[in-house]
């Protein structure tokens, strides 16, 4: 720690500021001990306040895979469960405490790269004027029983009002997370087909999808085009260096099928960066469930919210379907855990495209409610985030020797947290971010 920014910080609080005392502190709170509860509390006070700021300028090592991941649904239990503070305050009344405390969770659990989220559906349906679903402490979603869109005015879809209410809210987030970590900033927004499920209705979409695809086509387009391709510009020139990442759960393979992900939700995003200047700083990383293409037959799961999944007659290779992903990703290779796929896959073609590759911890994974052997799952957990480490420094390595020239982001390449929140086992977490950065450095010979 930089002995300016140490003389700066309390005793008393300095060493839970450091792994692994940070996540042995988040551990403690979440077991109910008072005591590290009004810890946490003196730390979050002087975080909001302004007083660790600094601690946040550092960039992360370039020599060394990390683990990084949204943090926000944990930190909006937190801050409700140490303040009073709900769902709608924390998200809304003051971007500098929710940055701060989202960088400040990130530092106590030991994440070196910083990643800042926000309810990225639910917040791009907001600013269209779609009603909402606010809770006390959980993350706000758009309201199924008051859609915004149907069949007679999807048409109707109008440019919203950049300059307030959620866009202006988001504005106060990037600027505030560019201000303190000196990054350039990430803009997350809903893809055009997430965004039409949110506001048009899971069910009236994927009945859509089936019997009128041209529809579907046309309204993603209309949103890509009124909604999302002003929004983008508007920021874009703000940050020319900035980065705009697309979510798509809704119209991943695993709940649409893989045709109508490539054909539908795809093309409409591969349509939004084609037609942009900025096209190369847009991505979607977030498609999910590739094993639909090598299943005889998919699961019926349930869709992102309230959906139904599609029965995908069709059949698509599974090359044919990450090549459809990979022309909306193009700067990294990503394999999630709900792709189901062998991770070896991702890493070969990772170092056939020479990418650096990101490899997903999911939600379950780290699930404390469905623990059934504490001890095995350590050690299981220790020994797969292991080897995932070694996957991913092992495409570094080669697609360096290959000629790849590291770019921020996505160098080197992570371990990602597709999910944290206070029901998440921080023992587990804690084994996942320390053998990262155990056994997460290397070196590159010299060309």
């Amino acid at each position: 720690m930089d002995a300016k920014i140490h003389n700066r910080i309390s005793v008393e609080l300095s060493d839970e500021l450091n792994f692994p005392a940070g996540m042995k502190l988040m551990h403690a709170w979440q077991s109910g001990d008072v005591s590290a509860a009004e810890r946490l509390k003196a730390i979050l006070d002087k975080t909001i306040a302004g007083y660790y700021d600094e601690l946040f300028s550092s960039p992360a090592p370039v020599d060394q895979v990390h683990a990084c991941g949204p943090v926000d649904l944990l930190t909006l239990t937190v801050m409700f469960r140490l303040y009073g503070t709900t769902t709608e305050m924390f998200y809304k009344q003051d971007a500098q405490r929710f940055i701060r405390s989202s960088l400040m969770m990130q530092r106590l659990m030991g994440m070196q790269k910083q990643y800042i989220s926000w309810p990225v559906y639910g917040f791009t349906a907001e600013a269209l004027g779609q009603t909402m679903i606010y809770s006390e402490q959980y993350s706000p979603g758009t309201d199924p029983d008051d859609l915004l869109y149907n069949r007679d005015n999807w048409h109707e879809v109008k440019t919203p009002n950049l300059d307030s209410g959620i866009p202006q809210l988001l504005d106060q987030y990037v600027d505030c997370f560019h201000r303190l970590t000196g990054q350039q900033p990430v803009l997350h927004l809903s893809a055009p087909y997430s965004l039409a499920a949110d506001t048009f209705g899971q069910e009236a979409i994927i009945n859509a999808l089936k019997h009128e695809p041209d529809f579907v086509n046309q309204f993603l387009d209309l949103l890509a085009d009124r909604v999302l391709q002003p929004w983008m510009d508007r920021f874009f020139r703000r940050y020319p260096e900035g980065w705009v990442e697309l979510s798509d759960a809704s119209g991943s393979p695993f709940f649409i099928g893989p045709q109508n992900c490539r054909d539908i939700a795809i093309r409409s995003s591969q349509r939004l960066k084609a037609a942009s200047p900025w096209g190369d700083r847009v991505y979607d990383a977030n498609y999910r469930g590739d094993y639909v293409t090598c299943a005889e037959r998919p699961d019926q799961s349930r869709s992102r919210r309230r959906g139904r999944q599609v029965a995908a007659a069709e059949t698509m290779s599974l090359q044919a379907l990450f090549d459809a992903k990979n022309s909306v990703c193009p700067d990294y290779v990503i394999r999630l855990a709900e792709d189901r796929v062998p991770v070896e896959f991702y890493e070969t073609k990772a170092i056939d495209t020479r990418k650096p590759l990101f490899i997903g911890i999911g939600a379950t994974q780290i699930d404390r409610n469905s623990i059934a052997d504490l001890t095995l799952q350590k050690q299981e957990t220790r020994t797969f985030t292991r080897d995932y480490v070694e996957t991913i420094k092992r495409v570094a390595i080669k697609i360096a020797e290959m000629g790849y020239e590291p770019r921020q982001p996505p160098w080197p390449g992570n371990i990602y947290f597709e999910d944290i929140s206070a029901e998440s086992s921080f023992e587990l977490i804690q084994i996942i971010i320390d053998t990262v950065r155990n056994t997460g450095g290397f070196s590159l010979r010299t060309r």
